[in-house]
């Protein structure tokens, strides 16, 4: 007997997902059937050798590539030719899956956007009289008047839920996804990668049909109830969320992840506390938090793949993700991420589960019923004589219709940008500091972390020479400005504009900025004597007065912590390195009253300003430093190496926390 493959059959591959192309199989008589369009077509045992040959080929061929089918969903004959690759984009799909995750899409927003969007605090961010100082995407974006910012995040709150209820899905993705992009864009200073995501994802769902399962426009539309979807919705989201795992494992490859400086005090943790039991903390540090985020991210969109590794990666991730949300505070990204996990699942997963509700939820819950039909999707028999194994090059096809054309572009297209996207820093070389790019939009998630210890804002009148100093982060309300040139460029014209109406003419705005990179020294990030208001800034071009990263002076942490264990607990140090030819100006409070510098390579030049004592340290020398004075600190090349001097500095044993220089 023979059995025909229905719209329900798995195939061991995605259950309700059907190829368009011709299939064959032998049936019990010896016959050599071939199907296509819902038509049999037989040729006798009688037909010529030459032909018999070709078919049995054609069969081994077959066999050979339903193998692939079983374990990927689709076979190389899929991409032979465009139409037949449009027709595998355009496979008939359940809706199940992606109705679920458009709902828990949509209630996480809706959480989402009074809490890390900020409508909640919109009073305190753009109060109409407020003076400060902003750093959009494009310069010409303005927020809007209060009120009117109020229209802007209420619209984006309402799309939000149109798009969990499936409520006039299309106008509630468009709404939201304009809105959020344009508050996204209004401060880089917020920019993150689930921020980030949140906005692709709210882009994605404006093209693809996630209404067709439990929503309000199935209610109001019976053609859109329950009606099956092309795959290319699914394999866009899917290929979205692969990316952001494995392109975050790639990022990790970086030798400071690897080492385990990025985020060495997670160890500490409760959450590690079952690690301890058999690992030091170091160890729980380079090999589980490092390493354990490392493989993970690597492997984790290849095992949410294949349905042999499901299940396995379904409890790691979502282990993963319910750790995150305790670690960070990353508001409904973690949550947002296990809404996902499910995506890679069959599409019809959420069926079986339904059926078991109690009768009373009956009137309340989706369908269970297989799905129908529907325009968007290519059928067998919407291809006649498609292109089949061993099809003759003469035969006709139909074409495809201009969205199901436009639909695989978009999904080919979106792809390959996603792709590209984390490494084109080569194009906005502007945006490059130590680290490349803006954070956010390249995955490279948790790989650095800053401390800083000296910022200094100094402003000189052009015309009087008169010089003052700005208290850091005067009229701003965020500290990412820090570590961006292009947000300094920003933060220094409006510095300068907010200087001329106290009298200061033409001002000129000076940053001396130091930071740590993943626990190496602290040294200035941008060169102190550069007028930031006139300087040469392009987001095409390399940044002139970002100084470099001593990278070379990374294995110096090993000796770091050799010498942060022989003092007690009371005494911290700051381990900081300098340019030969600039100085450090520091005053040392009172309760710093046993502050001492000590140089561990090169030369530094102490003095002491108020009693115009100078002080000068060679490698090993140590001197103690008064409170309640200024001293200035100059470098001087190592005559060995020419290398920048690297001073060593413990404080006071009763302070927690100290600044000294």
């Amino acid at each position: 007997g023979r059995e025909r493959e229905t719209e329900g059959d798995r195939g061991e591959g995605r259950r309700g997902e059907r190829s368009c192309v011709a299939a064959r199989v032998r049936d019990g008589t010896g016959r050599l059937e071939m199907r296509r369009a819902g038509v049999d077509s037989s040729k006798p045992l009688g037909q010529p050798q030459r032909a018999r040959g070709r078919d049995e080929k054609e069969v081994t061929m077959e066999q050979n590539e339903s193998k692939m089918k079983r374990i990927f969903g689709f076979e190389l004959s899929d991409f032979r030719s465009w139409h037949r690759f449009v027709c595998l984009l355009h496979r008939p799909t359940d809706p199940a899956s992606l109705g679920v995750f458009r709902l828990l899409f949509g209630l996480l927003m809706t959480i989402d956007i009074p809490q890390e969007r900020g409508l909640s605090s919109l009073d305190h961010r753009y109060f109409d009289d407020l003076v400060v100082c902003r750093f959009p995407l494009f310069n010409f974006l303005k927020p809007l008047p209060l009120d009117w910012m109020y229209v802007v995040f209420v619209v984006m709150w309402l799309g939000a839920v149109g798009i969990m209820l499936g409520c006039f899905y299309r106008l509630s993705c468009l709404i939201f996804s304009i809105t959020y992009w344009y508050n996204f864009f209004l401060d880089k200073t917020s920019w993150n990668n689930h921020s980030y995501l949140y906005g692709l994802i709210g882009f994605q769902l404006t093209f693809v049909d996630a209404n067709r399962y439990w929503s309000v426009d199935g209610l109001r539309n019976p053609k859109k109830r329950n009606a099956q979807v092309p795959l290319w919705n699914y394999t866009l989201l899917r290929t979205q969320i692969f990316i952001v795992y494995f392109i975050a494992g790639i990022k990790k490859l970086d030798a400071d992840w690897v080492e385990g400086y990025s985020m060495n005090q997670l160890a500490g943790h409760w959450l590690f506390d079952p690690f301890k039991l058999l690992l030091s903390e170091e160890l729980v540090n380079l090999l589980v938090v490092h390493g354990g985020g490392l493989v993970l991210d690597l492997t984790a969109g290849y095992l949410l793949f294949f349905n042999a590794t499901r299940p396995f990666a379904l409890i790691f991730v979502s282990y993963f993700h319910c750790m995150n949300s305790q670690l960070f505070n990353i508001g409904m990204f973690s949550y947002t991420m296990l809404a996902t996990s499910p995506l890679f699942c069959y599409p019809d997963w959420p069926r079986p589960i339904i059926r078991r509700f109690p009768a009373f939820l009956k009137h309340v819950s989706p369908l269970t019923e297989s799905p129908g039909r529907s325009a968007s999707c290519v059928y067998p028999s919407d291809t006649q004589g498609g292109e089949g194994i061993g099809q003759r090059s003469g035969s006709t096809r139909a074409p495809h219709t201009l969205r199901q054309q436009l639909g695989a572009a978009f999904a080919v297209l979106y792809i390959a940008e996603q792709f590209f996207l984390p490494y084109s820093h080569f194009i906005t070389q502007g945006y490059n500091n130590w680290t490349n790019g803006l954070y956010g939009y390249s995955w490279d998630m948790m790989v650095h972390s800053r401390s800083h210890q000296h910022v200094k804002i100094t402003y000189k009148d052009g015309v009087t020479g008169e010089i003052g100093y700005l208290n850091p982060g005067v009229w701003t309300q965020s500290r990412r400005w820090k570590d961006h040139a292009d947000m300094l460029k920003q933060y220094s014209g409006c510095l300068a504009q907010e200087l001329r109406r106290y009298n200061i003419v033409d001002p000129e705005i000076y940053f001396d900025i130091w930071v740590s990179i993943n626990d190496r020294f602290q040294q200035r990030l941008f060169d102190p004597r550069v007028d930031v208001v006139r300087a040469d800034w392009s987001p095409f071009r390399k940044t002139s007065w970002l100084m470099p990263l001593l990278v070379n002076l990374s294995p110096w942490r090993l000796k770091f912590e050799e010498i942060e264990k022989t003092l007690d607990n009371q005494t911290d140090v700051v381990f900081i390195a300098d340019f030969p030819g600039l100085h450090l100006e520091n005053f040392v409070s009172e309760d710093l009253g046993n502050t001492s510098i000590q140089v561990l390579q090169g030369e530094l030049a102490v003095e002491i300003v108020a009693e115009k004592k100078n002080f000068s340290l060679k490698e090993g020398e140590k001197m103690q430093v008064r409170s309640q004075v200024i001293h200035d600190t100059a470098s001087s090349p190592d005559p060995r190496t020419n290398q920048p001097p690297f001073p060593l500095t413990p404080s006071t044993p009763h302070a927690a926390s100290a600044r000294p220089a």
